[in-house]
């Protein structure tokens, strides 16, 4: 159903849930989403001990070791101090790995977009704690032989015969680290910009050989040594199953062909796609994928798209649809593709999905091509007539997509739809002009569950997006109901 927009001047009113709220199967709803929310919280509380608690072990396992009676004099202080530093710096970098796997439980557990967000957080971190490990080895092995750190530092690449993959594999992370800064990632293009970010593994491999050959810290058959070779392993074995093996064996099993493309807009295209097995693919609406389509000029460049549709039973057989805008040279491709074209995928991927609902409420909000993964979330979603409120923003009439689909769903599942058309001013935040001064809580229509009691969906540009989520923190929404999805990968 689509609803009148609420005056400059007067909120609707809101009176109490009736006791037909306070019904089954409401209740039941509510009560199966706020146990999921609580399983969610303990699970990323779980990895969060988890990751520290990795860096606490490597650390006790060193002291444990001997390393604590390490510290009578200076040389041999600033040689642990290095070592320590090393540790901690290692064992961050194999945890940003790890969240950088596409793992299955670490998805549903803080979501794709969380984990790429704590991924980066710990870029700088870990780049520190490995200056620090090799300036302070270089001052305590040059104490200890009264060299100064610049010939201590030569005489190891001389006379150790792996040392200089230590040094390669510091030049490594810099790179990888300094271009992944804001300032520099804009100014290059995205494909450069990850090339040089996935010598992060290098990096890892190149920085090995030296930890296990150079002095007694790895020594054979100490706990240190099985539980850094365990670890090592394991994040590549994660790395290899999850973001090689899995979106070989899914492209595989589905055999994913280009149907038809539709033209929606001028710079807009909605690609169908037929395949087998494909109810397998369900995002949970909104959930993205990693697509390549495998054309001349086209396989090398992966594109992470959420589903516009969920998988159906279309005119070609199975079928499923992304919904593309042309927003840079990869994307723009996308718009000349034509039908018959293989596809590789992996995922899905991100929390943005039903199955991350804490609420009985439902708010989505969703602007320019943002709109799309919305719309397959409204397909999804699990809410009961009345109790979900769908906001779809856009400058003109044109770039409302996909608005007759979102009508009819909304329609049928009892949503009620604002279309936010205009240009916004400065005072306007998030809403047209036209709209300025009102809030997120004065759409909600009379009856519907409060924002307390709602799960909040949005995804469009990052400034709009940011002025939705600030409104409804200012309305007393907490960030477990907040669910943004930006696609990073």
């Amino acid at each position: 159903m689509t609803a009148t927009l609420p005056s400059h001047d007067k909120a609707p009113h809101r009176t109490p849930p009736t006791a037909r709220h306070r019904l089954n199967p409401r209740d039941a709803l509510a009560r199966e989403l706020t146990a999921r929310g609580r399983r969610r919280l303990l699970s990323a509380d779980a990895l969060t001990v988890a990751a520290w608690g990795s860096a606490a072990a490597a650390v006790a396992l060193y002291l444990a070791d001997g390393a604590a009676g390490q510290f009578g004099s200076v040389a041999s202080a600033l040689t642990a101090i290095g070592i320590v530093a090393g540790l901690i710096g290692t064992d961050l970098v194999l945890v940003m790995l790890l969240l950088a796997a596409r793992l299955p439980w670490i998805d549903r557990a803080i979501g794709h977009d969380k984990a790429m967000a704590v991924h980066g957080k710990l870029g700088k971190p870990a780049l520190y704690l490995l200056l620090a490990h090799m300036i302070f080895l270089l001052l305590g092995y040059g104490a200890a032989e009264g060299l100064d750190p610049v010939s201590e530092a030569i005489a190891l690449w001389n006379l150790v015969p792996d040392m200089w993959l230590a040094f390669v594999s510091m030049a490594l992370f810099i790179a990888v680290v300094m271009t992944s800064l804001v300032a520099v990632r804009r100014k290059m293009p995205y494909e450069f910009w990850h090339g040089i970010h996935l010598l992060s593994y290098a990096a890892v491999l190149t920085g090995l050989p030296h930890q296990f050959s150079v002095g007694g810290v790895f020594a054979e058959g100490q706990w240190q040594r099985i539980y850094w070779e365990v670890f090592y392993w394991g994040v590549v074995g994660a790395l290899v199953a999850f973001r090689v093996v899995a979106p070989l064996a899914r492209t595989w099993r589905h055999q994913l062909t280009v149907s038809r493309v539709v033209q929606d807009a001028d710079d807009v295209v909605s690609i169908e796609m037929t395949g087998l097995r494909l109810h397998e693919l369900t995002g949970n609406g909104g959930r993205f994928f990693i697509w390549r389509f495998l054309a001349p000029g086209l396989w090398w460049h992966a594109h992470p798209f959420s589903l516009s549709a969920e998988p159906h039973r279309g005119a070609y057989g199975d079928t499923i649809r992304i919904t593309v805008r042309s927003l840079g040279r990869g994307s723009a491709a996308l718009l000349r593709l034509r039908p018959g074209t293989k596809v590789a995928l992996g995922g899905p991927y991100g929390s943005f999905a039903h199955a991350s609902r804490t609420r009985r409420g439902l708010v989505l909000a969703g602007s320019g091509i943002g709109i799309t993964p919305i719309r397959a979330l409204l397909e999804r979603a699990e809410f009961a007539p009345g109790d979900a409120t769908v906001f779809l923003r856009a400058g003109t009439d044109g770039q409302v997509y996909l608005r007759d689909e979102i009508r009819a769903l909304c329609a049928d599942r009892g949503a009620v739809l604002y279309e936010l058309v205009g240009h916004r001013s400065a005072r306007s935040g998030w809403l047209p002009a036209h709209q300025a001064g009102l809030t997120l809580t004065d759409y909600l229509h009379s009856g519907a569950p409060a924002l307390a009691d709602s799960d909040i969906y949005v995804c469009g540009p990052r400034e709009w997006s940011d002025a939705v989520l600030a409104d409804a923190r200012t309305a007393g929404a907490t960030d477990d109901q907040l669910h943004r999805e930006r696609f990073d990968w």
